[in-house]
């Protein structure tokens, strides 16, 4: 004879009456299936990531004592462990909360955050490693109205324009001090940009952070690369993990090619995410961890959109 378990979910509520935003659990340890691309650019292969999730639906009914959670969770462990994450397939696990709790909510909002790692290859030697990017992605079903969105952080080197033309001309004046009046040998002039009085100063360069949110069309893949790829094509130069003398040099030329103040990051990437089509909103902010100053360099850009991220309270707060 099964035994009569009570629910207390189910009984009257006597207490205090009202409807909540969201109700519902963090801290979901859940291991995902997320899509990424493979070397070649072209075929994508299913990889199993550990995430920590957050799944809620609103409580619109003020009478109700609370929501069913274990319907939550048993949900997501059946819709996010066995096929990979998409903008589609969020919507789906979102309109099943909905479905579950249909006499108690209308709103749900389903959260993974991951380290997603990829194999990058290194600038000039054929060599690859591993890099890492923190990355977060969101859906929201409230009002029937559907969200979805990716955050990602990206690593790369900046170059100050201002301290790369002071050097200059620290090393122009060096030059003169050298050769002034002398008859000039194009191989003493050689060897002596050669040493350390050849070349007397260096601009000053930083380890710099892109935090970038993106909305991304439900009819759309979900392919982390994509992302990774535009922010640092538009930066050009990515902090590297293999690293051979050949890499170091091609590094250091690309930070010559690609002076920068936070400001320049912040307008390449804007100009780089107005052009991809799968993207209806975008949020940008580049942080220069200054090795000048003790405090760090800062740029906030949004696409402008009316109701997207410019309008949002805190749109200035870091991967909120």
């Amino acid at each position: 004879m099964t035994k009569h378990m009570p629910d207390i979910a189910c009984q009257p509520h006597t207490g205090p009456q009202g409807k909540l935003n969201w109700v519902g659990m963090s801290g979901i340890e859940l291991p995902i299936l997320i899509k990424q691309a493979q070397t070649d650019g072209k075929t994508t292969q299913e990889i199993r990531l550990s995430s920590q999730a957050q799944a809620y639906v609103s409580l619109d009914v003020p009478e109700s004592k609370g929501i069913h959670m274990s319907r939550l969770y048993l949900l997501l462990d059946e819709m996010a462990t066995q096929e990979a994450l998409s903008p589609e397939r969020i919507k789906q696990i979102l309109d099943l909360f909905i479905e579950s709790h249909k006499e108690l909510s209308a709103n749900a909002f389903l959260e993974f955050k991951f380290d997603y790692y990829e194999r990058r290859r290194s600038l000039k030697s054929d060599n690859s490693g591993w890099k890492h990017y923190p990355t977060t992605l969101r859906g929201e079903l409230r009002n029937g109205k559907f969200e979805c969105e990716l955050s990602i952080e990206v690593p790369y080197s900046s170059t100050c324009p201002c301290s790369a033309a002071l050097s200059r001309q620290l090393i122009q004046e060096a030059f003169e001090k050298q050769f002034n009046g002398k008859e000039l040998d194009y191989n003493n002039v050689i060897a002596w940009l050669g040493t350390t009085d050849g070349v007397n100063a260096t601009p000053h360069s930083q380890r710099s952070y892109a935090q970038v949110k993106v909305k991304v069309q439900q009819s759309h893949d979900l392919l982390i690369s994509n992302l990774i790829n535009n922010i640092e094509d538009a930066l050009q130069t990515p902090v590297q993990a293999t690293v051979k003398r050949e890499d170091e040099q091609e590094f250091a030329r690309l930070n010559a090619a690609n002076l920068m103040f936070c400001e320049d990051a912040s307008r390449r990437l804007q100009s780089k995410l107005e052009d991809v089509s799968e993207y209806l909103d975008y949020w940008v902010r580049v942080n220069h961890l200054e090795s000048l100053h003790p405090h760090d360099a800062v740029a906030v850009v949004t696409k402008g959109i009316e109701g997207g991220y410019s309008d949002e309270p805190n749109y200035m707060d870091p991967m909120k």
